[in-house]
């Protein structure tokens, strides 16, 4: 499953630089699926949506820190363990009930966002 922010977040941004999929952003801010990945031109994404890689997309919080559940892998590939939890000095970084994902979707998911 992917990791979410709780509204409990701080806003103390150590979560932010741990993610190696660039799936952290800053309350407010814009993101995009090519961030941090190798993904460029057109992603089609699981529901079949064709998007821009490049392309802005709206922010999911305006408030606090938040993760971008379709770049989220719990850094499966990385690390042993989530690096935006094991940082948060508040413990809101928590599984998202929302988005259940077992370990080979997680890496399926790791490996085409980093094509090598």
């Amino acid at each position: 499953m992917a990791i979410m922010i709780t509204d409990e977040c701080i806003n103390c941004g150590a979560c932010e630089p741990e993610c190696p999929n660039t799936a952290i952003y800053e309350g407010g801010v814009e993101w995009n699926w090519s961030g941090g990945t190798s993904l460029t031109n057109e992603v089609k994404l699981e529901d079949g949506t064709v998007v821009d890689a490049n392309e802005m997309q709206e922010p999911i919080s305006d408030e606090f820190y938040y993760i971008v559940s379709g770049k989220c892998t719990e850094c499966t590939g990385f690390h042993e363990e989530p690096q935006c939890a094991a940082v948060c000095p508040v413990d809101c970084c928590v599984d998202d009930p929302d988005m259940r994902e077992s370990e080979e979707t997680l890496m399926e998911k790791k490996e085409w966002m980093h094509q090598e």
